[in-house]
């Protein structure tokens, strides 16, 4: 361990795995909620075609995929928040041009070959370069800010768009918001996951969470914290095994999953058992009271309070 960690680029790749732990679970609870687990393997594709802009005009791929899937990320919002039938070919069409656009360009560069463009797809300890670190530390705090600050907000236009516009908020703002946020956090991964895997980093400690939590913000602080390990890890292991660090983290995660899914059947018996003896908790919610005014009908408006099970 003490030699691992006296090498420079181990000490990024470490750092960025932190980084990537945090991030990817943070905007996969909201994913999940609202049943879009894969739109962070369609943003994968989409980020190919930046990281082939990069190779091309020899600038720096992380950010030109972070436009790039930003540019995909509200396209594919707007697709689907118009409802189109044919909505679901248009998306397919901009995954896998994008996929295929990402691959020409790497392929018509001087500067890449086969081994930088499967560092992108898998991810890759060593090519965690200063400059990227800096990318994924600025990248992942606007992301761990939006997700964590406004948390509430996010929550409801995933439960539920129409409840959310009543109340006043901004849904279409916010659900623009989200699919930035998810294409920034397909960027900071890609160094570390890879595009083909980082859904999975979304995805996986989310659901493994959900196995053993009840709450929307515990499940959200666990799938965080397995992120964080399975990211350590899964580096850790890659540098031992000398492979890449995408696969070793992503197998760890479903890993977590199914033993998180074995306690969940036996925790499940036991919490319906205690709430069987000891009865559902209540809780008390004010009602907003109402103005003293007859209603249309003739009677006042009521007040008071209701016990809502939990």
């Amino acid at each position: 361990m003490t030699e691992m960690l006296s090498y420079d680029f181990m000490q990024r790749a470490l750092l960025a795995a932190v980084l990537v732990g945090i991030t990817a679970p943070a905007v996969g609870i909201y994913l999940v909620q609202r049943r879009q687990a894969l739109m962070g393997d369609g943003m994968g594709h989409v980020a190919m075609t930046g990281v082939g802009l990069g190779f091309i005009f020899q600038t720096s791929p992380v950010w030109m995929a972070v436009l790039v899937c930003v540019l995909g990320a509200v396209t594919m919002e707007l697709v689907r928040s118009r409802g189109n039938q044919r909505g679901d070919i248009a998306l397919a069409m901009l995954f896998y041009g994008g996929m295929a656009c990402g691959k020409l360009l790497v392929s018509l560069s001087a500067e890449a070959g086969a081994g930088s463009l499967e560092s992108y797809l898998w991810g890759s300890i060593l090519t965690v370069a200063p400059a990227d670190l800096a990318a994924i530390a600025v990248l992942g705090a606007v992301v761990i800010a939006v997700t964590v600050g406004l948390r509430r907000q996010l929550f409801a236009i995933c439960q539920d768009e129409d409840f959310a516009r009543v109340t006043g908020l901004p849904v279409r703002t916010l659900n623009l918001l989200l699919a930035v946020m998810a294409a920034v956090t397909v960027t900071v991964a890609m160094r570390v996951v890879g595009l083909l895997l980082v859904s999975a980093l979304m995805v996986v400690p989310v659901v493994a969470a959900q196995q053993l939590t009840r709450s929307f913000a515990a499940t959200q602080a666990a799938s965080i914290a397995l992120g964080v390990v399975v990211s350590l890890a899964g580096v850790t292991g890659s540098y031992q095994l000398d492979v890449p660090s995408g696969p070793a983290i992503v197998l760890l995660a479903i890993a977590v999953f199914a033993v998180f899914s074995a306690l969940a059947a036996p925790l499940a018996r036991r919490r319906h058992r205690v709430d069987t003896e000891q009865g559902p908790k209540v809780c008390d919610v004010e009602l907003p009271v109402q103005s003293p005014d007859r209603t249309s009908s003739g009677t006042t408006a009521p007040e008071g309070r209701a016990g809502l099970a939990q």
